[in-house]
């Protein structure tokens, strides 16, 4: 019970500390509230927004045709209503935070006007960045915003274990700053924990991106939504210490090349290199079966100048020349909690925002420099409507820390297991047997780490659960989703992928 243990209490509890939760701190302070916001991270390179590189879209051309773009992408699965929500709110979320409270200083011409740029699947030239390493330039004068704010605690280094529920409310979380458990109680809990990307061996994620937020409320009973479509980034660096390669660079003209040195992408799709994303990887990973590589050809740029943090990547691998190996890799989950207009999930007084949370906006695939928009947009809306609640604390189990640690690679060594799972069977293309056995795999994974968690209130052994649960959410959703849409690509037991693929 409670009482033998701390407890401590906010009027809005923010779990994660990238764009949305940033944003969703803001707005309830702003409207007033006490907030309390917990992250993993120690540096601000351990939240997913720090990795972004594109930039963020604008409705500079116009909302109605930043919504065609984005429903063309996602082969016409996004919810209309929800992508109404983020254009109509982007410009006005884009100058507030971005301008008026942060100051970012975005790339401009020559002329001092914003050096707008295009992405794949982007008819019109309409993204802000700054050099290819957007997120970075954000995120970290935003958490320095945020730290300052004086209705603002920021604890870092902390991890949420479990979510408090009674009676269908969320009354907030059980951290690790106590070895069984610290409850903190809060009016309005919101999730802004990220991704998934450590399920897979090659992520553009960040190592603790291991989908604890949609965990812990799957398993308090909340809602989950087109958790299937998992992005696969087609450019990024096919080597040891994998990085991502940016849109933008085939934006501005980057080719891309297989083994033979052919351009090949107008043979899968009339946008050629600037196709829809789940397009491209597919093809990028068809040619490097068949021809051996691919490369991307950044000869029709000037890469040094205008890509000075990528370029100075390449040089540290040793990259010389100006075509750079890629590979598809595990980049973005387009689905997740599923939320309203507001971050409200089916719970009652938890929220979700940010990449851990599914507002309908990409559908199956999603349109390139959309994610830090609706970060931002959706944290804004739910940290407002978060605030005004009262914290209820009530009776809260005590996590056991009484069996003896595991060896100290116990937890990697079952992540290791997870990932190859993953990897082989539920990652670019799948096929139904496949997933059919990732299932039964993870299901012995999740009953072995249950056992073990059961007396133990160790963080990796938490992240492992946490992976599990979403890994076999993804492998329950991919299961009973036949159909081939955007991320999820059934490929026929009988045909190689590469076959399925060319008969598209």
């Amino acid at each position: 019970m409670t009482d033998s243990i701390t407890t401590e209490t906010a009027d809005v509890l923010v779990v994660g500390s990238g764009i949305a939760g940033c944003a969703a701190a803001l707005a309830a302070a702003r409207d007033g509230a006490t907030v309390l916001l917990l992250t993993k991270a120690e540096r601000p390179d351990d939240a997913s927004t720090d990795w972004a590189q594109g930039g963020i879209s604008t409705t500079c051309d116009s909302p109605e045709a930043l919504k065609s773009d984005i429903l063309a992408a996602s082969d016409g699965t996004a919810d209309p209503d929800a992508v109404d929500v983020l254009v109509e709110n982007a410009d006005s979320a884009v100058e507030d935070v971005l301008f008026e409270t942060l100051g970012i200083e975005f790339d401009e011409t020559d002329d001092g006007e914003f050096d707008y740029t295009r992405e794949a699947a982007h008819s019109a030239d309409r993204i802000l960045h700054v050099d290819a390493a957007t997120g970075t330039h954000i995120l970290r004068p935003f958490l320095n915003h945020v730290d300052e704010h004086e209705r603002i605690e920021v604890r870092q280094d902390t991890a949420a274990l479990e979510l408090i529920t009674h009676e269908g409310r969320v009354h907030g979380v059980v951290s690790d700053d106590q070895p069984t458990g610290h409850p903190i109680f809060a009016g309005a809990t919101i999730l802004a924990t990220g991704g998934i990307g450590a399920l897979y061996t090659r992520s553009t994620n960040p190592d603790d991106a291991t989908g604890d937020g949609i965990a812990m409320a799957a398993l308090a009973g909340a809602d989950v939504a087109d958790i299937e479509y998992i992005q696969f980034h087609p450019t990024v660096y096919d080597g040891d210490d994998p990085f991502l390669l940016s849109e933008a660079l085939r934006g501005e003209g980057a080719i891309l090349r297989n083994g033979t040195g052919e351009r090949f992408m107008t043979d899968y799709h009339p946008q050629g290199d600037l196709a829809p994303r789940d397009v491209v990887a597919r093809a990028v990973e068809t040619e490097r079966q068949a021809t051996g590589e691919v490369v991307l050809d950044v000869s029709p740029l000037d890469f040094e100048t205008e890509y000075p943090s990528i370029a100075a990547k390449c040089h540290k691998r040793g990259i010389e020349g100006d075509e750079i190996p890629v590979a598809a890799c595990e980049h973005f989950l387009c689905g997740g909690i599923d939320v309203d207009e507001y971050g409200r999930t089916s719970l009652d007084h938890l929220y979700a925002v940010g990449e851990c949370a599914g507002t309908g906006v990409h559908g199956a695939n999603r349109l390139a420099s959309t994610s830090l928009l609706e970060g931002l947009v959706w944290g804004l809306r739910a940290g407002k409507d978060a605030g005004g609640f009262e914290p209820q604390p009530v009776d809260t189990p005590i996590l056991r820390d009484s069996d003896p640690e595991l060896p100290e690679r116990f937890a990697a060594e079952k992540f290791t297991r997870l990932q190859q799972t993953m990897d082989e069977h539920l990652s670019l293309e799948r096929k139904p047997a496949e997933i059919a056995r990732a299932s039964a795999v993870l299901r012995r994974l999740k009953g072995e780490v249950d056992a073990y968690i059961r007396t133990r209130t160790a963080r990796d052994l938490y992240e492992l659960r946490n992976a599990s649960v979403t890994a076999l959410l993804i492998a329950r959703a991919a299961s009973e989703n036949t159909e081939s849409r955007g991320c999820h690509y059934i490929v026929d037991a009988d045909d190689s992928p590469a076959e399925q693929l060319a008969d598209d």
